[in-house]
């Protein structure tokens, strides 16, 4: 039986593959779990014109970050925050802190979760960070800690 998956089953395939199974779990287990429906020729159709849309906005979605990625690799990160007496920030900055000052900064919104810090950031200086955009697409930029004069 040809059944057209609607969500992942493990060691059967993902969502959208059209696979052969057998008769009794095609129609005892995958449909009734709304796991698959049947691959009628009018189901068949409908998959092959969701995998282009799909395929189109995943083609999308990476362009978009190939831009993204350009600008952000462009920018430096300043931040001036105060230090105690032996030169150490109150505190560390985190990833947080740096998407706040971006977005800030430059107006290109961009997750907390997807900015990384290669160092802990614990004293005034220059640090590398990073952008994961997409899972193939990252962008490096710099985040710079300047003494607050206050």
């Amino acid at each position: 039986m040809k059944v057209i998956l609607l969500s992942d089953v493990k060691k059967l395939g993902k969502k959208g593959d059209i696979v052969e199974t057998a008769e009794g779990y095609g129609r005892n287990y995958l449909i009734p779990h709304k796991l698959a429906k049947e691959a009628t020729t009018v189901n068949l159709n409908q998959a092959v014109q969701d995998k282009k849309v799909a395929a189109h906005r995943a083609a999308q979605r990476h362009d978009e970050a190939v831009v993204l990625a350009a600008q952000i690799e462009k920018v430096t990160v300043h931040m001036s925050l105060k230090v105690g007496a032996n030169g150490k920030l109150f505190g560390a900055i985190t990833s947080k802190d740096v998407a706040e000052a971006l977005i800030k900064q430059t107006g290109l919104d961009i997750d907390r979760r997807k900015i990384e810090l290669k160092h802990k950031v614990t004293a005034p200086g220059l640090y590398p960070a990073v952008a994961k955009l997409h899972p193939e697409i990252s962008a490096q930029f710099n985040v710079e800690v300047t003494v607050d004069p206050a």
